[in-house]
């Protein structure tokens, strides 16, 4: 009788805002990915089939070849109420064991899974965990203030502190707080929980930028301001504890309405995420110093939203009495489903744990066939240039100015591109960071750009003696490179970089080392595959369109090299053109017909973006903005570009449950009136 090779699949999958789906095979993960990049929706999440989906194709099996399925959805335990979940679910109807747990846990088996260490402390912050009464890891650990017996299902956890060794994960210490203010229409309030620092966090990154689309804008925003602008706490820090204190927020009633009152109130919008920065710097040394005293150790495992504040990380990292720090890649919720799918390797299964190899490249690999089916698909608008040597070429385009995309492998999972959905240039040119933001990402202006260097090399340029291969920590630039790298160095003189090993990521190691060659200098400006409101490009197809939508200069496909012919057409153009360039002047030219459509429309785009047309006025307006709308249409962006790109797809659009209406749905039915204008 011979013992059978049949691999042991186990399947992870979060629920929560930016869903995703992960599944190990043999103690390893063999393919992993965020809904939103499949779908095309930014911060995607709930159902979670589509996720699912992706990775058992990949894999080639089906979800009865899973031994077990480990879930979690940040405000319920669905143990036997998930048969529906916003939709059919993949994972139901079967054999399969289903298993839920809960939020902090995840996060914290994520971290582990994901770490190097055989012993460390483990710590999750984030905005808001599951319910007191769902939590499944509070046997034991310390908790400094227990819930009333009634009202736990409206505490929630803030921060979990564990410790792991043996083998074994144990909680230690655990915070909760009450729900917020989530249902009060103030300016500046946390949501969903009173005194987490992620809550408020996410608070402030709203009340300066209208939206949940990226919190992280606001630390890149805060080397801009001035400190002593504001002189009072933010948080109360005591008895090992973070209090987030109220008396203040009634001073801040401005929030930014749209990107015109963001510019025009820019140093007042700065100097308020210097001091909201700092303040949470603060508070995360606080409860990382008060964790290490209640339980020592040489080692922390860090995860949750929280941990994606890099500027926060390198004090954990120079400050603390840690001497090693890992942090999850996918510390957010995107990283829930890796949690889920080691804690059923490890719990459910209870198979013996295997290291991680430090990739973070999960995502699906795209065959020969695949990528040749999206050429010819706008091969009208590529000229390809045949190279043996693609590394190379690219490397002396980078060193000529060219702006180059470069698609790898699989996808990354987690907020960063690391090399294998990016975008490159070289960073000793002066205009690239303004050309890449105008141009390329069409974001604002003040954004930094992020640099990937030889890990061999990284403490020549800064000051940096560790490594940091998630772009998850900065370092100041050595003060001999800051006019040589322009590109890459932010306001305060400092760089959150990305260390590259030959091991990890062999093809972008061999670029660095060509670009090296051809320039002496082992740096590049590394940024995500992407614009402004859109998820990372996952397929080849996704990275064409983009490529041919914006100043991208050169696109590399796996080996291969693309240039734009002379007489390509934007084919997928970013939102502000399209309604504020080409929609917006085509309403003010037929005025009369505007006028006879009339209303107010508010368009909410993939959950992220906000724009109104407002054609009640004798002028038609269109901007970037929320304003008193008589129906509101919820759309993803991808929808919107095949509505605008042929307007009689848009009864196509609502009939396949693509466009949601609210209000005045006669009004709705205008829209394809209104998109043949331009």
């Amino acid at each position: 009788m011979t013992r059978s090779t049949r691999p042991t699949y186990v399947l992870g999958t979060g629920l929560s805002h930016d869903g995703s789906a992960c599944l190990i095979k043999d103690g390893r993960i063999c393919v992993a990915i965020e809904k939103e990049r499949i779908t095309r929706r930014k911060h995607d999440g709930g159902n979670d089939s589509d996720a699912v989906s992706y990775c058992l194709q990949a894999e080639g099996i089906t979800i009865d070849d899973v031994a077990a399925v480990v879930q979690n959805e940040n405000f319920g335990m669905l143990v036997g109420a998930d048969t529906w979940y916003r939709g059919p679910r993949v994972v139901k109807g079967t054999n399969v064991p289903l298993v839920s747990i809960s939020h902090h846990l995840a996060h914290a088996y994520s971290a582990i899974g994901a770490s190097p260490f055989d012993e460390a402390a483990v710590l999750i912050i984030d905005g808001c965990g599951n319910a007191y009464d769902d939590c499944m890891d509070l046997e034991g650990c310390t908790l400094p203030e227990t819930p009333p017996e009634k009202l736990r299902h409206l505490f929630y956890e803030k921060d979990s502190y564990y410790r792991y060794a043996q083998g074994q994960l144990r909680p230690v210490y655990k915070d909760f707080s009450e729900g917020g203010y989530v249902l009060k229409q103030y300016p500046l309030r946390p949501g969903s929980t009173m005194h987490s620092i992620g809550g408020m966090y996410l608070a402030a990154s709203t009340y300066v930028f209208a939206g949940f689309e990226d919190p992280g804008k606001l630390m890149g925003l805060a080397p801009y301001g001035r400190p002593g602008q504001h002189d009072f706490p933010i948080f109360d820090l005591k008895d090992g504890r973070v209090f987030v204190r109220y008396d203040w927020m009634e001073r801040f009633t401005r929030p930014a309405r749209n990107k015109t009152d963001f510019k025009e109130r820019f140093q007042e919008h700065a100097d308020f995420a210097w001091w909201v920065q700092r303040e949470v710097e603060r508070a995360i040394l606080y409860v990382v110093n008060h964790r290490y005293e209640v339980a020592p150790s040489d080692n922390l495992v860090y995860a949750g939203g929280v941990a994606l504040n890099a500027v926060a990380n390198r004090l954990i990292r120079t400050q603390t009495r840690f001497k090693n720090l890992f942090i999850q890649p996918a510390a957010g919720d995107n990283g829930l489903a890796v949690g889920c799918a080691y804690y059923g390797w490890l719990e459910v299964l209870k198979r013996e744990r295997v290291k991680a190899t430090g990739s973070s490249a999960f995502g699906r690999h795209y065959r020969r066939d695949e990528l040749e089916a999206a050429v010819k698909q706008h091969g009208e608008h590529l000229k390809e240039e045949p190279v043996e040597d693609v590394s190379r070429r690219t490397a002396e385009l980078l060193a000529d100015g060219k702006v180059v995309g470069w698609f790898q492998g699989g996808s990354e999972l987690g907020p960063r591109a690391l090399g294998h959905r990016s975008i490159l240039a070289d960073p000793r040119q002066p205009q690239m960071r303004d050309f890449i933001n105008s141009k390329v990402k069409f974001r604002e202006d003040f954004r930094p750009f992020a640099p990937s260097v030889l890990r061999e090399d990284c403490s020549t340029y800064f000051d940096c003696d560790y490594e940091s291969p998630y772009m998850i920590l900065v370092a100041p630039v050595r003060p001999e490179w800051r006019s040589r790298l322009p590109s890459v160095v932010h306001q305060d003189n400092s760089a959150r970089i990305q260390t590259v090993t030959e091991e990890v990521s062999p093809a972008y190691y061999r670029l660095l080392k060509d670009f090296k060659a051809v320039t002496g200098v082992s740096v590049l400006l590394n940024t995500s595959f992407n614009r402004k409101g859109m998820p990372i490009v996952e397929t080849p197809a996704d990275a064409i369109r983009f490529f041919l939508s914006c100043a991208l200069d050169a696109l590399v496909l796996e080996d291969r090299l693309f240039f734009k012919t002379a007489t390509e057409a934007a084919v997928d153009l970013p939102l502000d053109k399209l309604l504020l360039e080409r929609l917006k002047p085509a309403l003010e030219r037929n005025a009369e017909e505007t006028r006879t459509i009339g209303g107010v429309y508010e368009l909410r785009l993939s959950g992220v973006r906000t724009f109104t047309l407002d054609l009640s006025r004798p002028q038609p307006t269109v901007y970037e903005g929320r304003g008193t709308p008589d129906v509101v249409l919820s759309l993803s962006e991808s929808d919107f570009q095949r509505l605008y790109n042929d307007p009689s797809e848009a009864m196509a659009l609502f009939g396949e449950g693509k466009i949601s209406a609210s209000g005045d749905l006669q009004r709705a039915l205008q829209l394809q009136r209104i998109f043949r204008m331009s």
